[in-house]
């Protein structure tokens, strides 16, 4: 079975799951995303120990990624109230102690490590139950998250593919310098071109999306899909800025085709925290 096919039939079975995990309902839809945090925490956790950056507690790691996931899930459908992150605020401090009786060469290094990883990884996971919970639970507007990105990288490469080779340009402001592609250290194959198609394509996602669905305001749900755009692609970035520091080029093997975890859901990282602080200001 060919490359292409193999990235096809895998991609198409990824979106599926979460699309019918979403629409399935609550429960289904917290147990995918509780193994999903998971999965990028114990990746990016054995990304660190592979390179010899820190030997995080991948246990304790994992375990409070996925409990902040489960608290704000509790939440935000009313079955707990805050002290359901007591636990969690716990952990963090557990974190902290540790060092001072386990052997570690660096703690601070183990505790910005691990940090980081709640920051990057658990955080925004979690957050995507703020979007699912308008005092019951709602699919529209985490699908439209992951709608948007998809949208946004089928764009981009299509427009990438077609117009980022034929379309150069430099130029320079305040000393900076700019070409036609948008981050050419991290990123040589994205293209300025590419983006602007990937912006467009999303753009009229978001005027279908709201077509179909009916509720918000057209201007609304624009807004959604240009800072989704925009968050999704700089977290496609920053990933590669992680890789690129690694030396790697996929962060795993979660996909056939597609590489890591992280390489499935680093544009969500940045993104749904994103469209999270979106949201709450266009309803406060």
């Amino acid at each position: 079975m060919s490359n292409v096919l193999i990235r096809t039939l895998s991609g198409i079975a990824f979106v599926a799951v979460i699309v019918g995990s979403l629409l399935l309902g609550m429960s289904t839809y917290c147990v995918l995303f509780a193994i999903i945090t998971a999965l990028l925490l114990n990746e990016f956790n054995d990304l660190l120990a592979d390179h010899g950056l820190a030997q995080v507690n991948n246990t304790v790691s994992v375990i409070s990624g996925v409990y902040l996931f489960i608290a704000f899930f509790l939440c935000c459908s009313g079955s707990a109230g805050p002290i359901a992150f007591a636990p969690y605020l716990l952990s963090l401090l557990f974190v902290l102690v540790s060092g001072l009786y386990f052997k570690q060469e660096s703690p601070i290094t183990t505790w910005v490590y691990t940090f980081a990883g709640q920051l990057y990884i658990a955080l925004p996971m979690a957050l995507l139950n703020v979007l699912a919970f308008n005092q019951i639970y709602t699919p529209i507007l985490p699908l439209a998250i992951f709608i948007f990105l998809w949208l946004n990288d089928t764009g981009a490469f299509c427009f990438g593919c077609t117009l980022g080779r034929k379309i150069n340009f430099q130029f320079s402001i305040f000393n900076l310098q700019f070409t036609h592609k948008l981050f050419p250290s991290l990123s040589p194959k994205k293209t300025w071109v590419g983006s602007i198609g990937g912006a467009i394509v999303v753009m009229l996602g978001a005027w279908a999306y709201y077509t179909i669905v009916g509720e918000g305001t057209l201007l609304f749900w624009l807004g959604l899909g240009l800072i989704v755009c925009v968050f999704g692609t700089w977290g496609d970035l920053v990933e590669s800025q992680l890789k690129r520091t690694l030396g790697i080029k996929d962060s795993g093997r979660f996909l056939p085709g597609h590489g890591g975890a992280l390489d499935r859901f680093d544009s969500a990282l940045l993104a749904i925290p994103a469209a999270t602080a979106y949201i709450l200001l266009c309803t406060a």
